[in-house]
């Protein structure tokens, strides 16, 4: 909720007491639910214990305004004896989810439960800030495949009694190219969308009024950070950087408290929808509406609510996220925005823009960016945007491909520390000022494989097989780097021609691919934790002669097995001979 007048803060104390009795009263009453609930989730709305901090990297609905009603004191549990068309209690109403709704939350929860086990998200908090952005999707009012049946969108953000936020998504989304807007059931502004956005339905892309991809970004949204909701502190933080306000906050609280006593499925759109909101006692452009059985005819006499411009009022400032730098205040009407002064980016590291880790390690410099005018004088409080593209695993801290972060004093912007994945290669980080067109700075970051200076066979059992038949037992090699274990180094098995020829050889033994066919050469192998890594079975033709195996690692690990081909393999398997390997 952006910062209103003194009158919205009067309210906001007024909710804030009104959950915490709630949530009293919910824990004294209602019995336990239908739906199953995950581990206790520790919630304590209305604490008065300080808010944790959280992130500096915006917020997902730019604080814009949400449904205030609190969840009924009565049991959610549905009578068994009701049915649809019955009436129902309120609390039995409000229990009732629409069913492509839940089945959205529902997915989205076993997604992350997947991706990112870590986090323990519930779904029950996917489903109590879709109940508070948006009504459920207007109480279900969505199409087969979850899109909407027609737009949520909520008010512009034009520094009138909300955040300013000018446009970013030139219309795109919210159909507003001056300021940007919240849309879909879960309300992300389009520049948060921009990078959080998700395809939770499978069609190939990710729409924020499809309530599978909404749910499923707000997942990955409340899961980043490395965050583990299962915990108060984090589940709080997590919350905060959705909507950042201690009304919000406690109000999805109650609702998540509610689920988790009871929830059941409903048929879409017979849901209910909320009927008070945060900004009702202040003009609306635009707002979430309530479900129709039809979409509404717009009446010959009915004249559009006018635009409130932001020099109309005194425009209030947007609420800082504790611990982070403060949000941009709102200017007079016509004055620049310190993001509409900066001119470009440049790379505040005189080391350059190129940087190096080896696989699974750390980048040590970190990325970053300065935000300067014409002139070269630096900007703050600019929020700048990097993102990491290219075929990677490599993420920022918490396992995000995008981190945003305010600029300083100094107009420096610096990213979350970079983490390489196990995937060599090069790829980039870009860095853009959000909302604002100006040149950004790359960076260039190459991951080098992990090495292994030496590998040695494990075993000093000769290898040796008639022609056309089977090698008994399996090459296993074991990797050290520096004489310690080297885990998830990639190795290469070649059967090359000779020892001063290592390319790989068109007859002899050979491996099979998975059609069975002869493979000489393979690539992708990976020793384990251990530094162990064991080789396919091997064949041999029906050439009969002493062959070479040789296996290579990063680093310059090297071995060379020998194989011997011949009718009197079997007897002279007999014997103990001395290790063939060499290093």
């Amino acid at each position: 909720m952006a910062a209103h007048k003194s009158r919205r803060l009067r309210k906001g104390a007024a909710t804030t007491a009104a959950a915490a009795l709630a949530v009293a009263a919910l824990s004294a009453s209602q019995a336990p639910g239908a739906t199953g609930a995950p581990d206790p989730l520790q919630t304590s709305a209305g604490r008065s214990t300080p808010a944790p901090e959280v992130s500096a990297d915006g917020n997902a609905t730019g604080n814009s305004p949400y449904y205030t009603d609190l969840p009924p004191l009565n049991s959610p549990v549905p009578s068994p004896s009701s049915t649809i068309g019955t009436p129902v209690s309120r609390g039995e109403g409000e229990a009732g989810i629409p069913a492509t709704v839940l089945d959205a939350y529902q997915k989205a929860e076993a997604e992350l439960r997947a991706s990112k086990p870590g986090c323990n998200l519930p779904w029950q908090l996917l489903a109590a800030i879709g109940k508070v952005e948006s009504g459920q999707a207007r109480g279900g009012r969505v199409r087969a495949d979850g899109t909407t049946i027609s737009p949520i969108i909520g008010p512009q953000l034009d520094g009138n009694g909300f955040a300013l936020i000018k446009d970013t998504d030139h219309g795109a989304y919210d159909g507003n190219s001056s300021y940007d807007q919240a849309i879909g059931p879960m309300q992300f502004i389009p520049s948060t969308w921009a990078w959080a956005g998700r395809d939770g339905n499978g069609d190939g892309k990710a729409d924020p009024n499809n309530v599978y991809d909404a749910a499923l970004a707000a997942g990955h949204y409340l899961c980043r950070n490395g965050w583990d909701l299962s915990t108060e502190r984090d589940l709080h933080r997590a919350i905060l950087s959705y909507n950042n306000s201690t009304d919000y906050l406690n109000l999805v609280l109650s609702w998540v408290d509610y689920y988790r006593k009871g929830s059941h499925s409903v048929p879409d759109g017979s849901g209910g929808v909320p009927t008070h909101r945060s900004d009702d006692d202040l003009p609306r452009t635009s707002m979430p509406a309530a479900p129709h059985t039809a979409e509404p005819k717009p009446s010959k006499h009915a004249k559009p609510p006018k635009p409130t411009h932001p020099s109309k009022g005194k425009p209030s400032p947007a609420p800082t996220t504790p611990g982070s730098p403060s949000p941009e205040p709102t200017p007079p009407a016509g004055t620049p925005t310190p993001s509409d002064t900066v001119d470009h980016l440049v790379s505040p590291d005189l080391d350059g823009t190129e940087l190096t880790a080896t696989a699974g390690d750390a980048f040590e410099r970190r990325i970053g960016a300065r935000a300067v005018t014409k002139d070269g004088k630096s900007v703050a409080k600019v929020r700048v945007r990097f993102t990491i593209s290219g075929d990677t695993d490599a993420t920022f801290t918490g396992g995000e491909r995008v981190a945003t972060v305010a600029t300083d004093a100094k107009g420096i912007a610096l990213a979350p520390q970079l983490l390489a994945g196990e995937k060599a290669g090069a790829f980039t980080v870009t860095s853009v000022v959000v909302g604002h067109a100006a040149k950004g700075v790359g960076y260039t970051a190459t991951v080098t494989p992990r090495p292994a200076d030496k590998l040695v066979r494990t075993s000093g059992t000769a290898l040796t097989c008639t022609p056309g038949g089977e090698f008994a037992g399996q090459v296993q090699v074991k990797a050290t780097y520096k004489g310690a274990p080297a885990a998830k180094v990639g190795a290469t098995a070649t059967l090359i021609k000779s020892a001063a020829n290592p390319t790989a050889n068109i007859v002899g033994p050979y491996f099979k691919d998975a059609n069975g066919q002869p493979v000489r050469t393979l690539t992708g192998l990976t020793t384990d934790a251990d530094g162990l890594v064991t080789l396919p079975k091997l064949y041999a033709d029906l050439f009969s002669g002493t062959y070479l195996l040789r296996v290579t690692t990063p680093g310059g690990g090297s071995v060379t097995v020998e194989l011997k081909v011949s009718v009197a393999a079997s007897a002279s398997a007999s014997a103990s001979p001395s290790p063939s390997a060499s290093s």
